[in-house]
């Protein structure tokens, strides 16, 4: 098994039957693996090279003043993480060393969408360095391109479901996007990594699509198969990642796979962890939008798998698991996937 590369440059302005060929690659990276790498997506480097800087910026400033921006509750997804604070396997039921990552967040916010009352709890205002000049305009210009990418991808989506156009407008038009900028490396009171500690527990995401800009670094990104067996997922040269999250899954009984990942120290010959950045902007869907099966995706020999759920009420389980430190009980069949992987691993 291996991550699928596909061009969906055709998709916008191709012919029907370039549609439906992109569609059809896409039914089968989301059916075999549910991770995929893109190429045509349209981001210039400039932008790219822009969000590294500003990335860069900010991780490099001291843990005192990036603490400064961390958000006044874990419920607030928001702000600053600082290194060991996390830990992703929970998300998913299962216990684990804390992370190695630190990460910043920033996403939609009630006062982005004037007319409509939302939580803001689940929309929070945005927390943004004001010690670090170049960030902010940098990450909103990735937030608004990743942005374009995911709903081009949805757009795909409805072509390779079958689906109406525009079927999934509804559930998106003021959509739970997070941008979550990662940054791993050895903090300098650490000296080894323990043992099965991971720069990112394993965990699928949440929500409808992820896309996902990294650093090409190995070891680091790792997908689990079918198989039960974990795969690197290395972006090519002006490639982006794109997997599903739960949300689609949900949607498609399981026709579709959430994948679930992690991500591997890059640990060096003398055990210290080399530099690796990531950027993952999580499209999840409105909070309020209740997911169920698509008709076209159950029958009496398949009955749905998942009870309806609120995009809201399914993160709120998740992120109670990672950043709260309750291991989620809603997520046995994660959990499983998780233990049985590495019983396979150490039988070997």
């Amino acid at each position: 098994m291996r991550i699928p590369t596909i061009d969906i440059a055709s998709f916008a302005h191709g012919s029907s039957a370039e549609r439906a060929a992109v569609a059809s690659q896409i039914d089968a990276a989301a059916r075999q693996i549910g991770f995929m790498q893109i190429t045509g997506h349209g981001i210039p480097d400039a932008v790219v090279a822009a969000l590294a800087q500003g990335m860069d910026d900010f991780f490099g400033l001291p843990l005192r003043q990036k603490e400064a921006w961390r958000p006044s509750a874990v419920e607030i997804n928001r702000g600053y993480t600082s290194p060991l604070s996390e830990r992703l396997s929970y998300s998913a039921g299962v216990a684990s060393a804390a992370d190695l990552f630190e990460a910043f967040n920033v996403g939609s916010a009630h006062t982005d969408f004037p007319g409509l009352t939302l939580d803001p709890i689940a929309y929070p205002d945005n927390l943004w360095p004001t010690d670090c000049p170049s960030f902010q305009a940098a990450v909103q210009q990735w937030f608004r391109h990743a942005g374009a990418v995911a709903r081009e991808m949805t757009r795909i989506f409805e072509v390779a479901l079958g689906l109406p156009a525009h079927y999934f407008a509804p559930f998106q038009d003021h959509s739970l996007d997070v941008l979550r900028l990662n940054h791993y490396a050895m903090l300098p009171e650490v000296t080894r990594v323990e043992q099965d500690q991971m720069g990112m527990g394993a965990h699928t995401d949440f929500g409808i699509v992820t896309v996902l800009w990294a650093d090409a670094v190995s070891p680091g990104l790792q997908v689990l198969t079918a198989e039960g067996h974990w795969i690197d997922a290395i972006p090519q040269p002006g490639a982006l990642l794109i997997n599903l999250g739960d949300m689609m899954a949900r949607w498609t009984n399981d026709h579709w796979l959430s994948s679930m990942h992690r991500v591997v120290p890059p640990v060096d010959g003398q055990g210290q962890v080399v530099r690796r950045r990531s950027a993952a902007f999580f499209h999840d869907g409105n909070a309020d939008a209740v997911i169920t099966c698509l008709p076209s995706c159950s029958d009496a020999a398949r009955p749905p798998r998942y009870p309806a759920i609120t995009v809201a009420e399914h993160i709120r389980q998740k992120l109670a698991g990672s950043r709260a430190l309750h291991i989620n009980d809603a997520a046995d069949k994660e959990a499983a996937r998780i233990l049985a992987a590495k019983t396979a691993l150490n039988a070997c």
